[in-house]
Formats: C-alpha cells, structure tokens, sequence
C-alpha cells in the first residue's frame, strides 16, 4: 500500500471513530485567518507566509526589538518562535513566565512590530535545545515513553498546556492578537506513526484554548507518518534539497495546499569535537527562487540562532554515538550569533526585493556597540568542594533524575572497604567523567567515545571520586527520554561489584557564594576576575586555553565552553555588561597554566586548515 493510501486509510478510521472531523473544528467561517485548497487567506484574501524563527530564550530581552526589526528589513511578514517547556516548568508546577522567558511579552512585541506569530508550542521541539524541551523531571526513568499516549507522559503534557494557554490563547488573532498558526506536536513523523496520539495531543491544544488554524510539520519524506487529516501540513527541507522535488514528494500523500516550507534550514547547528558547519548560498537562492514564483510560503530556520545560554544546549545521538551541541546556536543563518546581517542575508534580501512590493521592506536598526576587552588574568580561585552539599547515600550509582537535578555536576564518593584493582565499570557514564583516588586524577571519561571504565588500584580506605559532568539531554531520535544522566547502572572494580556511594549534587545554580582567595587552586576550580567598562557592548570572550566548563558574567550563565571546539569563544550580551566593575568567574574542570581571558567582536571558530 502506497504512502497516500495509508494516509487516506488511517484518516478515515479516525474519522468514523469521532477522533477526528473531516474538516478543522475550530476554523469558523468568522475566522480572520484561514485556508482554502491552494493558499492560505487572511480577511479573506490570499497571504504568503515569509516567516523568520528566532527563539525567545537564545536572544537577551534587550535585543528581541533589534531582531524583529531585522526580520521585517528582510522583508518577512511573521515571527516563527518554539515554546520550551523544560525553561517555563523546571519543577513540577513551579512556573516561569518572567525576563527573558516573557514569551507573552516577545509575542506582544512582535505584534507591535507588524509581524504575525506562528507559533510550536511542541511539548517536543527538538531545536537543539536540552532533551527536545521536555523536562528531565518528566522521563526519570527510561520506561516512561515520550511522545505518546502513556498516561505518566501525557497527563503533564495536558497540564502544561493548559497553562501556557493562559499565557498565550488571549493573543490568537480571533481575539486580536498575532498568532495566526498553532504547531501540533513537531516532526512527529520521523519519531513514529500514531495517529490516535496525534488525534490526542490535537485534542489537548483545543482544551487549552488554542483554537483557530493548526498545523503539522514534517520532513517530506515522514508527511504521511506526521500529518494529521483537516490540518494545513508543512515540510521541511535545507539548503541542499531542491524545494520542487521536495514539494513533488509532499504532493505523493497529499497534493492540496496551503503550500507551506514550515523549515528552511539555512545552515547547520554545531557539536562538539567537530567543525563548525557551514551551508552554501546559492542552493538557498534556488529553492528559495523556485518557491517564490509559485508563493509558497515560507518560514527560514533558523533567520537568527542566537545563544544556549547556561545548560540549555541539547545533544544528538545516531550511529556515530553521542553528540552534545555547543553554546553557539549561530546555525550559520542568515543572522550570526550576535545579531549581524550576514552575506546569506544580504542575498536573500536581494532576491525578495525582486519579488516583493518596495514598501515591504523596513529599514536596518543601526548596528549594535561591539567592544573588545584587552587581556587579563583570573588571580583569584576558589575549589569546587566549597559547593559540595550533605551527600545522598544509596547503594549504587543514582541517576541526576533521581537526585532531583536537571543539570550540572554530581560528584560521585565511594570508600574503599578493602585493596582492590583492576577495570572500574559503569553501565555507563553521562557525559564526561573525571576519576581520581585521595583527590589525585587519574583520567576521564567521554561518551563521546563510549568510554566507561579505566584501570584503578586501590588501598582499603581510599576514597575514589567520579565528577560528572553532564552535557545536553538527547533532543532528537530513539534516546529521547532514555537519556538520564549521570553513572548509570551498577559499578564495578574488577569482577567485585562497589556498593555504598555518596553523591554530592552540583548544579551550578548559584556561584555567588563562592569564598575566592589568591593562592593557587588545584583540581577543578572557579577562577575570578573584575573588569573595569567605561561603556557597554556586546564581545566574544576568548576562550583559547582553558579546559572544560562554564563561564559567568555577572551573575549570568554565558554557556558552555570545551576547548575540543569548534567553538572558542563566548557571546557576552551587551545588556548583561555595565559600565564600572564588572565580574566573571570561570569554572575549569581541567588543571591549567595560563589563567587570562580577552574579548573581541568575534567568535572564534575551529575551522578547516586553522590549525586549532
């Protein structure tokens, strides 16, 4: 049976079992924004969507307006922005609406700008972002099966929904507001082919008020696994695919319209250990060409990629093993990290002010203050024990979810009974882990490489430590909730199983506490330094030569920073710097020489022929 056939079989069974109607309930005949077989319409005439993505928590408050404003001069009409769960709920029914997760207040602003908002409010967003977006509280253990109808999966789905209703349903455009489309769930197709669990998360956006017109996206190859009949289905492609072939494949399940590339990938996001990925132009021009001359509609991923500040940075898993995503999210789009017109976007502007009317197009915002910083040195260093809270005691190695922690370190303490040696083993180890005896290292760990056990000797009474550093939760693939963090399993030395552990949570929420002096710090550490600004802008701090952590500028998370690249380099926002004394602290998992840092316009990366 061919893949229209299943679509066409499967909708049918789902209609006579009332799961679904045969048209969209929610788009009355009144609505402002709807679509017919071709197009979609706005006030009843025809409206090509040329939307830009660009993700509320990746940009600082201060700069959402710039962004905006650059999106327009580009000449897009809508905002295209993911909603990420695990940001807005990081405990159970404790929420976060405030600062830079003001979703409300980024989709307002939107609206004062003139721009429509399509909306994916997930639960999964896949995005590069920690876990797809689903809190590690949610999936504790592996069992629980994501993206599906298990009652401990989709009860909180529907939870939080209904919260973030209340934030955003009042700014649906029936009732005046922006938000023209509402996503249903996110590139379900690639993941799997339930269509009653698709019927069902549907469901949960109506009872959370998200009326008016929604929506699927899928790759076009899994159009039929992902799309959902009665709804508008989008596809998405990148920049090497040719968007006729890819639209001719859509058109094999279903060829009526609205037409709509729901993601224009424009570049590539980056991981760890690699090169940084770059995209070419002219294959963007020619989708982009082909799709104009038919109005198709549009939204680029990313038009602006931004940052994943703090430990917001997810992580692939396929058959080269695990991949944890850097800090950067520059994606190579069509906006740099830092906000700046690029090449790629001076093209595409080129292009639609041959297909668009002139007054489509805003003017450029002045570019924003960029500041160096000449370089200094960190005299100031703290040991990471200062942190170290009372210890929970189990028997064997619990995961961070079991700890009730999100993210961070977890030092992991075991005292030897007796003198032992041979293979230390772990189920396995999530991410990277430093072994040491008496506080003398004695190597790591990667995932990277399925790294998980050395050799170890041991005296009876020996304490034998393993610092756990987590990277990102798996956001796309099988792993997607299979990707508890931590030691995982049972522990071994030899063939004698190691029972009685203590476990020190570091999660790194808050340094301020630290008691930092001038003499030397050995193993991993914070190191402390004040700068003195005479004026505000944003930088990159370099990052060449230091080991593996995190950074913060006064008090802020900037991300992650690895010295294995291709990123070298930290964006530092221009709002999160004051003029005066400013502080930044660096924790370094690894022992190093030279303790200094320096700040330019721009990011650093490992490329091709660099030599780094």
């Amino acid at each position: 049976m061919d893949s229209r056939r299943s679509f066409l079989k499967s909708s049918a069974t789902l209609v006579a079992a009332g799961i679904l109607t045969p048209v969209a309930p929610a788009l009355a005949a009144t609505a402002r924004f709807e679509a017919d077989g071709s197009q979609f319409l706005l006030d009843g005439k025809p409206f090509q969507i040329l939307a830009g993505e660009m993700h509320y928590p990746r940009i600082p408050r201060a700069c959402w307006r710039d962004r905006m404003r650059k999106l327009k001069a580009m000449g897009l009409n809508t905002l295209t922005t993911y909603v990420f769960w695990n940001a807005h709920e990081p405990t159970p029914g404790h929420y976060n609406f405030s600062d830079n997760l003001d979703i409300a207040a980024y989709i307002r602003m939107a609206q004062e700008e003139g721009l429509w908002v399509n909306l994916r409010p997930g639960p999964y967003v896949c995005a590069e972002w920690d876990g797809g977006g689903f809190p590690a509280w949610l999936l504790p253990t592996p069992d629980i099966q994501p993206r599906s109808t298990d009652p401990r999966y989709f009860k909180p789905v529907q939870t939080w929904l209904k919260r973030l209703g209340q934030e955003l349903t009042p700014l649906l455009i029936d009732k005046g507001g922006p938000i023209i489309l509402t996503q249903v769930e996110n590139e379900y197709g690639a993941f799997g082919k339930d269509q009653n669990y698709l019927a069902q998360q549907m469901k949960a956006l109506r009872a959370a008020g998200f009326a008016g017109m929604l929506y699927t996206a899928d790759p076009a190859e899994y159009f039929a696994n992902g799309s959902i009949p009665g709804l508008v289905g989008g596809i998405n492609f990148g920049t090497m695919a040719k968007a006729e072939k890819e639209f001719a494949d859509r058109a094999k399940v279903r060829p009526t319209g609205p037409y709509f590339c729901s993601e224009l990938w424009g570049g590539w996001f980056d991981s760890f250990g690699r090169i940084h990925e770059t995209m070419p132009t002219q294959p963007l021009i020619d989708s982009l060409k082909w799709m104009l001359e038919h109005k198709y509609s549009i939204s680029f991923y990313m038009l602006h990629g931004g940052t994943s500040f703090g430990f917001t940075a997810g992580a692939n898993w396929n058959k080269d093993g695990y991949q944890p995503q850097i800090s950067s999210y520059d994606y190579d789009a069509l906006l740099d990290e830092a906000g700046r017109p690029t090449p790629k976007y001076l093209a595409v502007q080129a292009l639609f002010k041959a297909y668009l009317p002139a007054d489509t197009f805003a003017p450029m915002p002045e570019p924003e203050k960029a500041i160096s910083l000449p370089r200094f040195r960190l005299t100031q260093g703290a040991a990471l024990d200062q942190l170290l809270p009372a210890p929970v005691t189990s028997t064997s190695p619990q995961t961070l979810e079991a700890l009730g922690q999100n993210n961070g370190l977890v030092l992991y303490r075991h005292t030897s009974k007796t003198a032992a040696e041979g293979k230390l083993r772990f189920g396995d180890v999530r991410d990277y882990a430093i072994v040491g005896v008496n506080g003398r290292a004695l190597g790591a760990l990667d995932r990277r490489y399925r790294e998980t056990g050395m050799d170890v000797s041991v005296k009876a009474g020996d304490r034998l430590d393993i610092l756990v550093d987590t990277m990102g939760h798996c956001n796309y693939g099988a792993n997607i909730g299979k990707d508890q963090k931590g030691l995982i399993g049972d522990a071994k030395l030899g063939d004698a199983a190691l029972t009685g552990w203590d476990h020190f949570s570091l999660p790194l929420d808050n340094v301020s506490k630290l008691a930092f002096s001038t003499g030397p710090s050995t193993g991993p550490a914070f190191y402390r330094a004040t700068f003195t600004l005479a004026e505000t802008g944003y930088t990159f701090l370099d990052m060449r030569g230091w080991g593996k952590g995190h950074v913060w500028i006064n008090g802020h998370n900037l991300g992650r920073y690895w010295s294995v690249g291709p990123q070298q380099a930290l964006f530092v926002p221009a709002s999160w710097l004051k003029t005066g004394e400013n502080e930044v602290i660096v924790l370094d998992l690894h022992p190093g020489a030279d303790r200094s840092l320096a700040a330019s316009p721009k990011q650093i990366w490992d490329l091709p022929g660099s030599g780094l």
